[in-house]
């Protein structure tokens, strides 16, 4: 038995569904132009080096303390079904297939919320989910505080040592599918790393390398497509 990690935003799905989830919201009304603002402003700061993606991911979650989770949930039920379950890529499915006829454990490994990603996890009938999950009190309300490890960069590496550990199976037995440079952590001590659709630091990086980089296409026309996407919340993908 082994591993396989499958990352979501523009890996299994074609888009960042972060994107798609502030547009959304932002028409709904859920969140201000504002907020909308002040999160892209955040994004970039960390393109041009002066914050870490963590930090921007923790202000994210920060932003939903006092909020009720089961309205947020509710609305991410729909958004899923509306918006993400028609983007995901044709050769991502044959992907997850191939592993589990070879009897392997199948795991999401993404920066997007619990909410988001176990409605990923039942529909493609994955093993586990490692994310970003939220804190939530007695009265059902967030405390703007993440539960555990933020799941990004160096954060996904240390669950999926974890979790690895855990269902003694060495990293070296394992693989990583991804598209995002940020990922290199885990793609560093996995077995099998695959660069999906890899941006161009990625794709550099995976030539130098020696790792497969593979095309899984795309879904079929008509599927929404979406501007760069700011962390507010709560899917916030990479």
């Amino acid at each position: 038995m082994a591993v396989a990690f499958f990352d979501l935003d523009k890996t299994l799905i074609s888009v960042n569904s972060g994107s798609l989830w502030v547009r959304r919201e932002l028409e709904l009304g859920h969140i201000t132009r504002l907020q909308a603002l002040r999160a892209s402003l955040w994004i970039a700061r960390y393109h041009l080096g002066f914050v870490s993606m963590q930090d921007a991911v923790a202000r994210a979650i920060a932003q939903l303390a006092g909020s009720l989770a089961r309205p947020i949930q509710e609305r991410t039920a729909l958004f899923y079904e509306e918006m993400v379950r028609p983007l995901y890529r044709p050769g991502a499915r044959l992907a997850l297939e191939e592993h589990r006829r070879a009897g392997d454990r199948l795991v999401l490994l993404t920066s997007s919320s619990g909410y988001l990603s176990e409605l990923v996890a039942r529909e493609l009938r994955l093993d586990a989910v490692l994310c970003n999950r939220f804190e939530v009190d007695g009265e059902g309300r967030h405390t703007g505080r993440p539960l555990g490890v933020i799941c990004f960069g160096e954060g996904k590496r240390t669950l999926a040592e974890a979790y690895s550990r855990e269902a003694g199976v060495p990293l070296s037995a394992c693989a990583f599918y991804t598209d995002s440079y940020s990922d290199l952590p885990v793609m560093e001590v996995v077995g099998r790393p695959v660069a999906v659709h890899p941006d161009h630091r990625l794709k550099r990086e995976a030539r130098r390398r020696g790792w497969p980089v593979v095309s899984w296409g795309v879904p079929p026309a008509g599927t929404p497509a979406a501007p760069p996407a700011p962390p507010v919340v709560p899917s916030t993908g990479a």
